[in-house]
């Protein structure tokens, strides 16, 4: 493989019905991981309904999973505002329904060695990662469990059990939302709605130019599996946890990062 990222592959496992009828809700749904978790839901029958706070990346967005055939409509958010998040809720389901799925992928960081991460850096950082996650999955739980629902979290972190050297901001909120997922997974199970969360490693998308290229071309050479991953394979693996195959898993992260983990290094 020698670090060949194996990004041609379009198919799927799944069937295309496989989520006919339901209501998905993607935020960070205007690129990369996002739109592709909205597009592949999108394309096994879900409405799907994406969230961003770029609103012109968010329109493009849309307008393309819907070129697609895709259900899916668009809701300007900013995750860290408590206030925006319930509106988006309210209105969402007065025009939809309550989702049966939400995805937190919203989200964000830099690059920075800790002691360049000023005070106000690293409260940026850890109140959009993980106090927005929390608006989210507070909102979705709590209409929830008043209407008597079940329903399906995912929350995409940064693949963080072994530190991120240059992401201290990152890594710290990440691991808060690794946390709270499994609170929020063992409080919940009695209402019927599952809690989980996916760490992707090194992943094909924009995103990447912000790192050192060579320095991360190294690292994914180390890797166990050699290469980048795919937002498709994020997002095929999202559909595995949201879909009956997933019910009876709750509370867990699952490493989707090529063995990574198992290195006890960061390739960022």
């Amino acid at each position: 493989m020698e670090g060949k990222v194996m990004g041609e592959r379009t198919d799927t496992v799944f069937r295309e019905d496989l989520f006919g009828g339901q209501l998905a809700l993607v935020t960070g749904g205007g690129t990369g991981i996002g739109l592709a978790i909205a597009r592949l839901l999108g394309r096994l029958g879900a409405r799907v309904v994406i969230a961003a706070r770029s609103e012109e990346r968010l329109e493009r967005a849309a307008a393309a999973l819907r070129a697609e055939g895709v259900s899916a409509s668009a809701e300007l958010l900013n995750i860290r505002d408590e206030t925006q998040v319930a509106d988006v809720f309210d209105r969402i389901g007065s025009e939809h329904g309550l989702p049966d799925f939400l995805i937190n992928n919203a989200g964000g960081q830099f690059a920075a060695p800790s002691l360049e991460i000023s005070a106000n850096g690293f409260r940026a950082v850890i109140d959009l990662n993980l106090n927005g996650t929390w608006h989210m999955c507070r909102a979705y739980g709590s209409r929830l469990v008043e209407a008597a629902r079940p329903g399906r979290i995912v929350n995409i972190v940064l693949c963080c059990e072994s530190g991120m050297p240059g992401m201290a901001h990152a890594s710290a909120a990440r691991a808060g939302v690794v946390n709270l997922t499994k609170t929020l997974a063992y409080e919940w199970a009695r209402h019927g709605i599952t809690v989980n969360a996916i760490a992707p490693g090194t992943i094909e998308t924009e995103a990447l130019a912000q790192y050192d290229q060579e320095t991360m071309a190294k690292g994914i050479a180390a890797l166990p599996i050699p290469r980048m991953g795919t937002p498709l394979e994020v997002a095929e693996l999202t559909a595995f946890l949201l879909s009956s195959a997933g019910s009876y898993i709750t509370g867990a992260l699952v490493p989707l990062d090529g063995g990574e983990h198992l290195t006890g290094a960061s390739v960022n």
